[in-house]
């Protein structure tokens, strides 16, 4: 191929793929601008929760450990949690520091405890979670990533 055949082509490719990249920000905001397309999915959810520790709620660290919230990764890739907080309704907030692997989860513990890849603790020496609470889920600039409600004042029953 002459000199001058791989500019041209060397040139159209750049082209395509500066064409590539102005495209993305549009489809990956959210803003379809009506073609049908949905914004994606956030990979960081919620999974389960066991807000009431099992058997007697005696204040034990054993017993605030038994109450956790996890959290899944759902994408293939992993993601740096370093600044994320787990909150509920009355703002008791718990800041992550931790990278989350892909397709994993960790759960957040109330107690204190030695943080692994699997559990981290919160290093309570009370209850967050309600028995009617929601666990809100946020990423470092603030923005809802996931939420999770339960109990009566959440099935349409409000005092």
């Amino acid at each position: 191929m002459s000199r001058s055949a791989r500019r041209i082509t060397a040139a159209v490719l750049a082209s395509g793929a500066l064409v590539a990249a102005a495209a993305l920000p549009a489809a990956a905001d959210g803003h379809d601008r009506g073609r049908g397309h949905h914004a994606p999915r956030p990979t960081v959810v919620l999974g389960k929760i066991q807000y009431d520790s099992p058997g007697r709620d005696n204040g034990s660290n054993r017993s605030l450990n038994a109450e956790w919230v996890t959290v899944t990764n759902t994408g293939r890739h992993a993601v740096n949690l370093r600044g994320w907080t787990l909150s509920d309704e009355s703002h008791r907030t718990y800041r992550f520091d931790l990278r989350l692997p892909g397709r994993s989860s960790v759960r957040v513990h109330t107690g204190v405890g030695r943080d692994s890849r699997h559990d981290v603790y919160q290093d309570r020496r009370t209850y967050v979670w309600d028995n009617s609470d929601t666990a809100t889920l946020r990423d470092a600039h603030g923005h809802k990533v996931d939420s999770k409600s339960w109990g009566h004042r959440h099935h349409g029953h409000r005092r």
